[in-house]
């Protein structure tokens, strides 16, 4: 007989000794009121040049697509606020690639958790997942109880603030589901709507990637419009100002990831330093890093961008 609680237990368990800050279940099915939301947000063209967006439209929706016979989907947190920030009067890096790149360090630690779970439970068929494939994981955690969306689309935790990466497990194994979130605790607050220089974030939780600073940073092969210009306020990889004024986030706490401490050099570079910047510092500095996604080139582009 599946004990459902039992297995729950057991995941959340050894999901804490990883390191996972959270962690909740979901039962697997199609995502109703999401596809109408996201149908829309494509066809205004909110994504940008992103045109994986539009891909697997039906996988995005549905998890069973992405793991035959899925029953669960595992929702996970895992902290990267940092303890040290950067010089304010410095070109900023997001807080999320201060380290090495998020996707190998969680992904290891998801395939560890499903590895000890076959171990105590017995085989299964799983698939793991952090912002690497067409998962809509901000909905999922929700409705594992692990935060509401904010203004800014993200995943807001009322005991963490929103500094944290999502990573999910969907597979075939029956779990205790565990009820959604289904309070907004944002209120009348529109501090991240009006701290956005560029007015990138638009009502009922939309995100308009072509005017977000780390969509142009990040994600644009092309030049930066100069529409923008001295409008990103020093962001040169990212940006994390809709986090920052973001009332819950005096609840984040440092992380404990040896993997996601900065290079030194990060923290102390002044202007001057990263204008003249050679590749080869470049990638010692963003060895593993998720900076290595814009490139040398992109990266040069942003600073060259960014000064006045």
């Amino acid at each position: 007989m599946i004990n459902k609680k039992k297995y729950s237990q057991i995941l959340k368990l050894e999901a804490k000794k990883l390191g996972f800050e959270a962690c909740g279940v979901a039962k697997a099915e199609f995502l109703s009121e999401e596809a109408p939301k996201l149908e829309q947000w494509l066809k205004q063209g909110f994504h940008g040049q992103m045109s994986y967006m539009g891909n697997h439209f039906e996988k995005r929706l549905d998890p069973r697509k992405l793991v035959p016979g899925a029953k669960s989907v595992i929702s996970l947190i895992y902290n990267y606020f940092p303890s040290e920030t950067q010089n304010r009067d410095s070109y900023q890096i997001a807080k999320y690639a201060y380290g090495e790149d998020y996707h190998q360090v969680i992904r290891n630690k998801l395939r560890s958790l499903v590895s000890i779970l076959q171990s105590s439970i017995g085989d299964f068929n799983a698939r793991v997942f952090t912002d690497s494939a067409p998962v809509m994981e901000r909905t999922w955690a929700q409705k594992s109880g692990l935060g509401w969306l904010g203004k800014h689309s993200l995943l807001i935790s009322k005991q963490r603030g929103s500094f944290f990466f999502l990573a999910e497990i969907i597979t075939d194994l029956e779990f205790e589901y565990d009820a959604p979130f289904s309070t907004d605790h944002c209120g009348s607050c529109t501090r991240c709507i009006d701290a956005c220089p560029t007015e990138a974030i638009l009502p009922r939780n939309t995100i308009d990637a072509n005017k977000c600073i780390s969509y142009f940073t990040i994600e644009l092969k092309d030049e930066i419009p100069q529409v923008f210009k001295n409008k990103f306020e020093d962001w040169a990889f990212g940006c994390d100002i809709c986090q920052d004024v973001c009332p819950w986030n005096r609840f984040s706490k440092p992380h404990h990831e040896e993997k996601f401490q900065p290079d030194p050099r990060l923290l102390s570079y002044s202007k001057n330093d990263w204008e003249e910047i050679t590749e080869e510092i470049f990638r010692e500095i963003f060895k593993n890093s998720a900076v290595k996604r814009a490139k040398f080139k992109g990266f040069q582009r942003n600073i060259k961008f960014l000064k006045k």
